[in-house]
């Protein structure tokens, strides 16, 4: 499937975002919002008004935006837990260096559940971040239910970014930061979105809901778990045999995100590692660096006006020389390298 239309979007029915997290983020030291880029010569080779990136490639000193989840969830789970002397995740990479990096800053212990396969540079960032990375027997679902079982643990606290529990929705609420900063910096009417369980793309579809946005979510065509839950009208697991897109190799969504992405996802563009890295090698060309996962989004966009296929997703969203699109580049390189 290259494309799919959501049937069920109903964008009154999405979940209202939280802003309790953009105070808190502010006060963070160092922080500052991240910078929204522009490609004009996109714009104009494809015909639309505008096309513009999210650049998350440096969040607090770390290469991803995950922390902004990762650091609100943990300033809730601490208020609850103020004992706590540890946190424990469950990652791909850049959720885990995240929680791992705000564990530092509290002065607590970390542990890190990883898959089957990570790249010896996500190990050893979360090492140097102080945490104890543990490569689980399995892939990120194995990772997930390891971490949950840590969590269980006395003076233990997990900082999910999948699942049903309080974190899994802090998190989602800590990302709403990110649209907030975009919100005063660019003017779009359309995002694109990297999926992976789905936490950031259910940000989005809570900001485009307040703001009369459309979300589009883009996935790896081995990891399509959103195209096909959506398609299902609920959550659908697959198999997934993996992609070079490391942070949305999963097979799931998160139970926390599925109700904001049913009703408030416009609908899934499925691309594959090389138009993801064609895509990388195009804005390395424009001086920006970003990882498979960060460059994902304009290869989808590259897809949605030229994709037969997508023909239908194109009418849905009304793309077109008015469009003034938003591409969420969620991390910068992360693997070591470019290849």
């Amino acid at each position: 499937m290259r494309a799919l239309v959501n049937p069920a979007v109903r964008q009154a029915e999405v979940p209202e975002a939280s802003p309790a997290a953009g105070a808190f983020h502010a006060g963070l030291p160092g922080y500052r919002p991240t910078p929204v880029r522009e490609l004009p010569g996109v714009a104009e080779e494809l015909g639309l008004a505008a096309v513009s990136v999210k650049d998350e490639s440096d969040r607090l000193g770390l290469p991803a935006f995950k922390v902004l989840g990762a650091s609100w969830a943990a300033e809730l789970a601490m208020r609850e837990h103020p004992d706590a002397q540890i946190l424990v995740a469950a990652s791909a990479g850049n959720h885990g260096r995240a929680v791992a990096r705000v564990a530092r800053e509290r002065g607590l212990a970390c542990r890190i559940f990883l898959p089957a396969g990570s790249v010896d540079a996500r190990r050893e960032a979360i090492a140097k971040e102080g945490a104890e990375a543990v490569v689980v027997d399995g892939g990120y679902e194995a990772a997930v239910t390891r971490a949950g079982e840590e969590g269980q643990r006395e003076g233990a606290v997990e900082i999910a970014d999948v699942g049903e529990s309080g974190s899994a929705t802090w998190v989602i609420d800590g990302y709403a930061t990110l649209f907030a900063e975009a919100d005063s910096q660019a003017d779009f009417d359309l995002i694109l979105v990297p999926v992976g369980v789905g936490s950031l793309a259910a940000a989005a579809a809570r900001f485009a809901a307040a703001h009369e946005v459309r979300v589009v979510g883009v996935e790896p065509v081995t990891a399509a778990c959103l195209s096909a839950s959506l398609a299902a009208g609920r959550p659908t697991a697959l198999a997934t045999p993996g992609t070079k897109m490391a942070g949305m190799n999963c097979a799931e969504i998160s139970p926390a995100a599925w109700p904001s992405l049913h009703r408030g996802v416009h609908g899934t563009i499925a691309i594959g590692d090389d138009e993801a890295e064609r895509a990388m090698t195009e804005l390395a060309r424009d001086g920006l660096t970003f990882g498979q996962c960060g460059a994902a989004p304009l290869a989808g966009l590259r897809a949605l006006v030229s994709d037969a296929r997508c023909a239908d997703l194109r009418k849905e969203v009304e793309l077109g020389f008015h469009t003034r699109l938003l591409l969420i580049a969620t991390e910068g390189i992360t693997d070591g390298g470019l290849a």
